[in-house]
């Protein structure tokens, strides 16, 4: 039913049933009981993109993931999505693919479904044509991006400091007696080239006079497990293996193990994200902790006190940790 039809059925206006809705004065405590009565038989729901409409107002988010596959993120994607639930805030998921025209893309459709806000996750956001397809598409719309920053004034951005996070984990390595550490990447995002150079300049203050070693793969296991298999055969003397995420991470113990490797008292391996992987694979993964709780809250609550009129904080760096496990 609609509201005229409920005020036609309680002989009122349709303006007296919109105040009743919205909880507002001014209405005779008979009128308002006899109109939620109604309300409830009929189990009215008002139309709140109508409302909207007439507010300006839709209380949607949209958050946008490059893959939805990717567990960090979708991880990361419930908590923000319960942060703003709470608020009162719809949340529209997207699973925007990855190149940079379909990014784009699903900024666009953002701005057709008039999102109050956006929070896009993944480092991969952080590139010029996402910069300006916000300029086009969303240029007052506030916008957090995880592990990312942009500079556009309505762009906010929260980020893991996983560079020193790395350095400090090729340190962690040292201490131990793996002095040969490597290190194994897969994709070329803005995050995992952070690391990359976290690694290096650990290992340019740690290990004097080792050059460091750099090793891609594929994202999947058997890429990881295949990609340490050529590490170790080509790099022979390497007791200490990063890799860019916990998922690689255990590829590379797979392979290790395979090879009668014995890790950690052989080769040590540390991973990024202390991820559920890195506590169920054997033995257990030690990882760098970036914080993907306190991460996607931030972003949440940064995105609300723009919504809300407040100043936020343009840039925020939350700082990693060493999950100590038994790898490493």
């Amino acid at each position: 039913m609609t509201i005229y039809d409920i005020a036609k059925s309680a002989g009122v206006s349709a303006s007296t049933v919109s105040r009743i809705i919205n909880h507002k004065e001014g209405v005779r405590e008979s009128t308002r009981r006899r109109v939620e009565a109604l309300l409830r038989e009929h189990h009215y729901s008002p139309n709140e993109t109508a409302r909207g409409l007439v507010n300006q107002a839709t209380r949607i988010i949209g958050i946008l993931l490059m893959d939805i596959r990717t567990l960090h993120h979708t991880d990361g994607v419930y908590y923000i999505e319960r942060e703003l639930e709470k608020l009162g805030y719809c949340c529209i998921i997207m699973n925007s693919g990855s190149t940079d025209a379909e990014k784009a893309e699903y900024i666009r459709r953002l701005s057709r479904r008039r999102v109050e806000g956006a929070i896009l996750i993944g480092s991969g956001f952080q590139n010029d044509t996402v910069r300006q397809a916000i300029s086009e598409y969303l240029p007052d719309t506030p916008v957090v991006l995880v592990n990312g920053m942009l500079d556009l004034p309505n762009v906010y951005g929260v980020l893991s400091d996983e560079r020193s996070g790395m350095e400090r984990c090729v340190e962690r390595l040292v201490a131990a007696g793996h002095v040969h550490p490597a290190f194994v990447i897969d994709t070329q995002t803005p995050s995992n080239l952070l690391k990359r150079a976290g690694y290096e300049q650990g290992v340019l203050r740690c290990c004097p006079g080792y050059a460091p070693v750099v090793v891609h793969s594929g994202s999947s296991l058997a890429e990881a497990a295949d990609a340490t298999r050529a590490l170790m055969r080509e790099h022979p003397q390497v007791d200490g293996i990063l890799y860019a995420v916990d998922l690689l991470a255990i590829g590379g113990i797979r392979a290790l193990l395979e090879m009668g490797r014995k890790v950690p008292d052989e080769v040590a391996v540390i991973g990024v994200d202390n991820s559920i992987y890195a506590e169920i694979c054997t033995p257990r993964l030690t990882s760098l902790d970036n914080k993907l709780l306190d991460t996607s809250i931030t972003a949440a609550q940064t995105l609300i006190q723009v919504l809300q009129g407040n100043r936020a904080p343009k840039n925020v760096m939350i700082m990693s940790t060493i999950a100590e496990r038994e790898t490493g």
